[in-house]
C-alpha cells in the first residue's frame, strides 16, 4: 500500500476547521510561547513582526538537509521570513532578523508547494513556520484541491505552543524541531527566550505523541515521524548532555537525531564569547559520545556498532 500523507486523511470540513481555529488566534496572537497578544489581522506586530499573509523569503529543492529528507530529488524547502526566536548567531540573519522576502497570496504559496512536488521533491519542507501557521494551513487547504500529495515537514526552532501544535495534528507528517539549549540562561542570552528549554521539551513530547519515531521507506526517504536537530555550541553552551538525556529518557531511544557540527560565528555572536569561535573536533566527538552513552541509536551520519 502506498503512503498517504496525514492531511489527505482529513475531511474538507476538518481541514477548514483547523484553518479557522488557527486564524482566530491571530486576533490576539498566542501562536508561540511569547504570547504577544497583538491583533495581527489589523496590522499590529508582535515579536515576529509578521501580519496575517504568507511572508516568504525563498523556495526550491534543497540537497543540504538530512539524508532522509533529501533522498534523490531533494527536499522542497520554503523559507518563511522573520522568526519567533532572536538567535544572535542565526546563519539566516537577513531572513530571520531583517525580513528578507515578501508577502504573497495564499494561492501563490499553494502553487509553490505544487511546483516543488512537480519537480520531484520528496516533501514540502516548511522552514521557520511557527509564526505563520494559519497562513500555511490555508495554503495547504488550497494545495490539496490542486493535487498536493507528499509529506509536509514542520522545520522549526523548537519554541512552540502545544495549543498550536494540536491544531497541526493530522496535517504534519514530519516534525523537525531544533532543541537548541537545556539551560534557560543561555536561551535568554542567545535567543531572547528564557523559557525555551521547557517550551521545547513540552513541544517535542507533543510532536512525538502525534507522529512517533521517524519512519523511513526502502528508498531511504522519510515518510512520517520526529527528527530532532541539536547544534553544538562552543564550550558546552548548548547543554548537550541534558538535551540527549531528555530525548533518550523522555521521548524515545529510537529518535532520529542530527547532532550538527556546522556552528560558525556570525552576526552578533562575535560580541558574545564563547560564541565568537567555532567548535572543535573534540567538542563534536564528545557530543556524539554523550548521545550514544545516553542510549540514542539513530544519529545522522554516525554508524553505531553494537
Amino acid at each position: 500500500m502506498s503512503f498517504v500523507p496525514a492531511y489527505l486523511k482529513l475531511s474538507p470540513d476538518e481541514l477548514r476547521d483547523k484553518v479557522r481555529n488557527a486564524e482566530e488566534i491571530l486576533k490576539e496572537c498566542v501562536l508561540c510561547p511569547r504570547h504577544c497578544r497583538v491583533d495581527r489581522t489589523s496590522g499590529e506586530l508582535g515579536f515576529c513582526r509578521t501580519k496575517n499573509k504568507p511572508f516568504v523569503a525563498s523556495w526550491g529543492p534543497h540537497f543540504g538537509e538530512e539524508r532522509p529528507l533529501v533522498g534523490r530529488f531533494g527536499s522542497g524547502t520554503i523559507f518563511f521570513s522573520y522568526c519567533n526566536l532572536g538567535c544572535i548567531f542565526c546563519q539566516n540573519w537577513t531572513i530571520s532578523h531583517l525580513g528578507e522576502g515578501s508577502e504573497m497570496s495564499f494561492e501563490k504559496l499553494a502553487k509553490l508547494m505544487l511546483s516543488l512536488q512537480q519537480t520531484g521533491c520528496h516533501n514540502i519542507n516548511l522552514v521557520t513556520p511557527t509564526h505563520q501557521i494559519p497562513m500555511i494551513l490555508r495554503s495547504v487547504a488550497i494545495a490539496v484541491n490542486m493535487g498536493l500529495n507528499i509529506p509536509i515537514v514542520y522545520n522549526c526552532g523548537g519554541y512552540e505552543s502545544v495549543e498550536s501544535l494540536k491544531i497541526l495534528d493530522g496535517v504534519i507528517d514530519i516534525y523537525m524541531p531544533d532543541f537548541k539549549y537545556s539551560n534557560p540562561e543561555m536561551a535568554l542570552k542567545y535567543s531572547k527566550a528564557k523559557d525555551y528549554p521547557e517550551a521545547a521539551k513540552t513541544a517535542i513530547k507533543e510532536m512525538h505523541g502525534q507522529v512517533g519515531d521517524l519512519i523511513i521507506d526502502e528508498r531511504g526517504v522519510a515518510l512520517r515521524g520526529l527528527l530532532i536537530r541539536h547544534l553544538i555550541l562552543p564550550e558546552g553552551a548548548a547543554g548537550t548532555g541534558e538535551v540527549v538525556r531528555f530525548i533518550a529518557e523522555e521521548i524515545s531511544r529510537n529518535t532520529y537525531l542530527n547532532i550538527m557540527d556546522q556552528y560558525r560565528p556570525c552576526c552578533e555572536a562575535f560580541e558574545h564569547p564563547p560564541l565568537d569561535k567555532r567548535i572543535t573536533k573534540k567538542e563534536y566527538k564528545e557530543a556524539v559520545e554523550m548521545a550514544i552513552n545516553a542510549g540514542l541509536k539513530r544519529i545522522d551520519g554516525v554508524t553505531i556498532w553494537k
